[in-house]
């Protein structure tokens, strides 16, 4: 299995920094963890819930920085069926994770959410997104990540769906929720292209890795806080994806 360089290396500071932050701390021997902060963002209103009865099959897809703690994330919300690993914005050429890594493709690392929009509303998904998933007020990056390839933003080729993400968008900049403007973008009609099979279900096969435990699995704490109705405790798990 292999690793980009820059996780390896930003795991494993993380894992010394927390470390040292436990010796350096109250003598309890509790571990320390540095996670991104959640934030309480407003429910969607208008349009962007989207409930739809009578239909169970919807699709979108978020970019938010590695898509393993993404995935992990949506992989643990009720009504999501799947939660795919990928690439999206560059050429099928350019669709592997040593040229996306690279940072020159075009492409975003990106997860493909497949879910049944009469248990969980395109509204629940994206506050999920804003408030747990990511820091969307961060550009061309995400935590230790720098890069293009690490860019916020939803492709939704449904035109409700993209309507729905600008508004609520909207919503939040005039909310003051966030200190920072956020810098999401709402784009569509670009093909979406499964990571490799080592990719998927990176979170859940590997919740003792470095950079899992330092930036990931507090997500999932807090999506289990905040959202106690939506959260599953098993994870869904995607089977293995054919690479082009």
């Amino acid at each position: 299995m292999t690793m980009s360089m820059e996780k390896w290396v930003a795991g494993g500071i993380a894992a010394l920094v927390a470390g040292l932050l436990v010796l350096a701390g109250s003598g309890l021997g509790r571990p320390v963890h540095a996670a991104p902060a959640s934030v309480d963002v407003p429910v969607p209103t208008g349009a962007a819930d989207l409930r739809q009865p009578g239909v169970h099959r919807a699709q979108v897809v978020f970019a938010g920085g590695c898509f393993w703690g993404v995935q992990g994330v949506f992989q643990h919300v009720k009504g999501v069926d799947s939660a795919v690993s990928g690439y999206i914005g560059g050429s099928a050429a350019d669709a592997r994770y040593p040229r996306v890594s690279s940072g020159g493709t075009g492409h975003a690392e990106a997860v493909q959410v497949t879910y049944d929009p009469s248990r969980v509303s395109l509204a629940q998904l994206l506050q999920m997104f804003f408030s747990v998933v990511h820091d969307p007020t961060q550009r061309d990056r995400q935590g230790p990540d720098r890069g293009s390839q690490y860019r916020s933003a939803v492709h939704a080729d449904d035109a409700a769906q993209r309507a729905a993400t600008l508004a609520y968008i909207d919503q939040l900049q005039r909310s003051g929720v966030f200190a920072a403007p956020v810098v999401t973008r709402v784009e569509g009609g670009r093909r979406f292209y499964p990571a490799e099979d080592y990719h998927q279900n990176y979170l859940a096969l590997h919740p003792d890795a470095a950079y899992i435990r330092f930036y990931d699995l507090p997500k999932i704490e807090a999506l289990k806080r905040q959202y106690p109705a939506l959260y599953r405790d098993a994870p869904r798990l995607v089977m293995p994806v054919s690479v082009r």
